[in-house]
């Protein structure tokens, strides 16, 4: 069976005039301009199978916003191949916008002064879907999502977690193949995440569906897909099934309100971050160390106002990996 997705040595390169400082310097950058490049994706190749979820993740400039809009068929790739669901993106964007979903989560396939109803039969005609079939599943999005109270109001109104359950709702109203995610969950509740975690794998085990996620939010990447593919400045350092890299995160950050100034807390594998007064950040090795133990180590102390626990962000997971890979 061919792969939903293939890429082989693609790459991104910006050229840039370079600026000169004034007046006689920006004729001269009008009449003999020098350029300077930069490389978003530096020759990325992997294979994606049917019905596979995986992540691409990395530092904030990594290049995986880059990655998904060439497969999309958003932008050309300045070298390198690529071929989704059988189609060549950026040469035949149109007919396979009718097989995939696609949710940036800084960007809006909604209109925004016309209510969420009116986009979704906008979008119904867009995707040329039969009326009674895409009512049926317009139904079951809404109301897995919780969306049916915000159908009537127009999109300039959502908060923005309300838009991004509609933006969702929108990707999968024409029950594509192949599911694009860019930060799916911004924005949203816990119990709205934990929502979109769930609909996204169930759905993807009962239809088949593919998905390509990027996120920030390690949860996401742990309770959605299967595999995960780590890029670093446009190259990809690792791809590996996600289990694997649960040996990459074996961190939390607890951030600890109190009382008092400061807080002593002695423990394994518990570190003490840089931190305000009343304020204390503690980092722990949970191969050392249970969360639970710091925590109650911590009320017992008294005076607590508020605890935190988090991932460490995603820069420092990678650096991690990085690392690891390149000694």
């Amino acid at each position: 069976m061919n792969p939903a997705v293939r890429l082989k040595e693609l790459r991104k390169t910006y050229r840039f005039a370079k600026a000169r400082r004034g007046l006689l310097g920006s004729l001269a950058g009008l009449l003999h301009p020098q350029f300077t490049h930069l490389e978003a994706v530096g020759g990325v190749s992997f294979e994606i199978a049917a019905g596979e979820r995986v992540a691409i993740i990395g530092p904030n400039g990594a290049g995986k916003s880059t990655t998904l809009k060439m497969l999309c068929g958003v932008l050309e790739p300045s070298g390198g191949e690529a071929s989704v669901l059988g189609f060549t993106p950026w040469k035949e964007r149109r007919r396979l916008a009718y097989e995939i979903g696609v949710v940036f989560g800084q960007r809006s396939q909604l209109w925004t002064e016309l209510p969420v109803r009116d986009s979704f039969a906008l979008l119904r005609r867009v995707y040329d879907q039969p009326e009674d079939a895409f009512a049926r599943r317009q139904g079951d999005l809404v109301e897995r999502f919780g969306v049916g109270a915000l159908l009537d109001q127009p999109v300039n109104r959502l908060s923005l977690g309300q838009r991004m359950r509609c933006e969702i709702v929108a990707a999968l109203l024409h029950a594509p193949k192949l599911l694009f995610l860019d930060e799916p969950t911004i924005g949203l509740d816990v119990t709205a995440k934990a929502a979109i975690r769930d609909f996204i794998r169930e759905q993807s085990q009962a239809e088949g569906q593919t998905v390509l996620l990027t996120s920030h939010d390690t949860r996401d990447i742990e309770l959605v897909c299967e595999r995960v593919i780590v890029i670093n400045a446009g190259r990809i350092v690792l791809d590996e099934p996600t289990e694997q890299l649960r040996r990459y995160i074996a961190r939390k950050l607890v951030t600890l309100q109190s009382a008092a100034p400061q807080l002593a807390l002695d423990l394994p594998g518990v570190t003490r971050r840089p931190s305000e007064p009343h304020t204390t950040i503690l980092e722990i090795d949970t191969r050392a160390t249970r969360v639970d133990a710091v925590i109650a180590r911590a009320l017992a102390l008294g005076g607590i106002e508020d605890v935190t626990v988090e991932d460490p962000p995603m820069e420092e997971v990678v650096h991690e990996i990085y690392a690891a890979l390149h000694p």
